[in-house]
């Protein structure tokens, strides 16, 4: 990425807490999806699709301004995730025989890249922008949330012909875990329109990675049939939810496996809601999908004063298996020197 001198400032989103300000970018229209993405935390914030009647309705959860990302109700709404997304068990991991402790922020595991200077909690530095691509840089020194290497992350949006492009790089002077992901909380009615419950999942998985009673994975990859992740073919989302409730992860929080092989662009999951006819597809290069229901969210007030009710959202999370960092049998996520770690994801968005 080469830096753009005539970056557009794009407007006020608000003031950090150390003081420094953060901004928002607009990407598409005046004819097609706009999107909204700010420098803190390399946030999706708004996501403008249209109906089959042509009415545009922002579907993706979050903030009005940068205060509502810095406080307890923002559970990773848009968010860039990372180091490492999804959960480490014990907080801790091996590199060469060094043990490297982490915050424990969903005890007794570490969840997202820790709870202060995880990639979702800092601004970054704005590349390049233009109507259509934002490109974003954050350098996270050795040892932050307890890290090794001195790492450097880009993230690229790009809305374009009814896609949305993300792309994520990153670079290492010594070797660590890295393992990012987009975290958008998706409700095709309209953020603040009832539940995704009705909404039609179909995920491109054959198997899941099983997980104990505080949601890291066995290490086992099991086939799907006869589960509630048996989603290879369109199935409302709330349709077996309910054999999941009482489970520790109170619902879908689990990490299926993509068909295909890993580091190839290809399907992973179609969304949609029959009411409106909108419908997100999802093609990615990592060997998992975390599919996330909602259910935790707790009537948090949103953009435009609109409240989010259990299940009024869900999240498709494209990234390596959970605690792979712990686990030899999932393909790793240790980032050497002199490698490029490289992540792709598309939405194809459409009405039907």
């Amino acid at each position: 990425m080469v830096i753009d001198p005539g970056v557009p400032e794009g407007r006020d989103f608000g003031q950090l807490a150390d003081g420094c300000a953060a901004r928002l970018f607009t990407l598409g229209g005046p004819d097609g999806p706009i999107a909204r993405v700010t420098d803190f935390g390399a946030t999706l914030v708004e996501l403008h699709l249209p109906d089959r009647d042509g009415n545009l309705e922002d579907v993706v959860l979050g903030f009005d301004g940068v205060d509502g990302y810095q406080s307890p109700d923002n559970m990773y709404f848009g968010a860039t995730v990372g180091r490492v997304a999804n959960r480490i068990a014990g907080a801790s991991f091996t590199i060469g025989g060094r043990r490297y402790d982490l915050a424990a922020n969903q005890a007794p595991n570490h969840l997202h890249g820790g709870p202060t200077r995880g990639l979702s909690r800092v601004l970054w530095e704005v590349v390049a922008a233009d109507a259509r691509q934002i490109d974003l840089r954050y350098v996270s020194p050795d040892g932050e949330e307890g890290y090794p290497g001195r790492l450097e992350v880009r993230a690229r949006y790009r809305l374009e012909g009814g896609r949305l492009e993300l792309d994520h790089e990153a670079t290492t002077d010594a070797v660590t875990p890295v393992n990012l992901t987009n975290h958008t909380y998706w409700n095709l009615g309209g953020a603040g329109n009832g539940t995704i419950l009705d909404h039609d999942l179909q995920v491109s998985a054959s198997h899941y990675t099983p997980v104990d009673d505080t949601l890291i994975p066995t290490g086992e990859v099991a086939p799907v049939d006869g589960t509630p992740f048996d989603l290879r073919r369109p199935t409302p989302v709330g349709q077996r939810l309910g054999e999941l409730e009482a489970t520790p992860a109170g619902g879908y929080d689990h990490n299926l496996v993509i068909d295909g092989t890993p580091g190839e662009l290809r399907p992973a999951a179609r969304l949609h809601d029959p009411s409106t006819g909108r419908y997100v597809e999802l093609h990615t290069d990592q060997p998992g999908v975390q599919f996330y229901s909602g259910h935790k969210l707790r009537g948090q007030t949103g953009k435009r004063g609109v409240v989010y009710p259990r299940h009024g959202a869900l999240c498709l999370e494209p990234q390596h298996h959970p605690d792979a960092v712990n686990q030899p049998g999932f393909p790793s996520v240790l980032l050497q020197p002199g490698d490029v770690y490289r992540h792709t994801s598309t939405f194809a968005l459409g009405v039907d």
